[in-house]
């Protein structure tokens, strides 16, 4: 299991000296709580916050920009997704991978993304396929052009978003958006692979093939295949050694 890291970053200093913001600045308007969880989610699953670093909300709220309770009420809810932890003594602090805990995760995923695609199936209409396909032709172009970690984590996850929603269980969906953030930050923790991406991607073409077929068990074989993978590249992974170190100087994308 990773180390703990010190809160340094949150602090905005860099072992070198320079200046180091993880989050940018939040504009002013409605749904300040709304624009600062989806900041400080992005920072956590692009690696800007690592695991360990402590989420001060006077200091975060200093560099967004904005008063304490938004950013106080996004922290808990990072807390509720399982992306931080509360740390007695220290407050919250991003949170931690265990490898274990990450192949039981992995485990329960499998089963309910492999429940989503059969579910969405079912459901399939033409507006749904026709986004679906046009998202996966965007990340299929994307992930051949060179890989972008953020870009990709992005359309990776909004592909899985599409289809727990074309299921049309709430309980499931609520159950996924959690499963899904705890599993993207163990991967950004562990392992980053351009090869993965690519893997990923073709595992998206087939679960999306399937799902167009009107076959809600290859649908769901599919889904579950994809996942099982995952869970074997990332265990494979972890034995070859840590991920590279983030890239303290990447700026994290502002919010409009």
């Amino acid at each position: 299991m990773p180390t703990q890291r010190s809160p340094r970053a949150v602090r905005g200093e860099t072992g070198s000296g320079e200046s180091f913001r993880p989050v940018n600045p939040v504009s002013a308007g409605s749904l300040l709580a709304e624009r600062a969880y989806e900041e400080l989610k992005g920072a956590v699953l692009a690696g800007r916050l690592s695991p360990g670093d402590a989420l001060s909300v006077p200091a975060l709220a200093a560099q967004m920009g904005i008063s304490r309770s938004p950013v106080r009420e996004a922290v808990q809810r990072l807390i509720h997704d399982g992306l931080a932890t509360h740390v007695a003594h220290r407050g919250a602090v991003v949170a931690t991978v265990d490898i274990e805990d990450v192949r039981q995760l992995y485990v329960v995923r499998e089963v309910m993304e492999g429940l989503a695609a059969r579910l969405a199936t079912e459901r399939l209409d033409a507006a749904r396929v026709a986004g679906l396909r046009e998202l996966l032709e965007r990340h299929e172009a994307q992930v051949a052009s060179g890989f972008d970690e953020r870009t990709h984590t992005d359309m990776d996850m909004a592909y899985h978003r599409l289809i727990r929603e074309a299921a049309g269980n709430s309980h499931l969906t609520a159950a996924l958006d959690t499963v899904q953030g705890k599993a993207h930050l163990a991967l950004h923790s562990l392992w980053r692979s351009p090869e993965g991406a690519r893997l990923a991607v073709e595992e998206h073409r087939r679960i999306f093939e399937a799902m167009v077929s009107g076959d809600p068990d290859a649908a769901e074989r599919a889904a579950r295949e994809h996942i099982r993978r995952l869970r074997i590249r990332l265990s494979q992974a972890v034995g070859s050694g840590p991920p590279g170190p983030r890239d303290a100087d990447a700026p994290v994308r502002p919010i409009a």
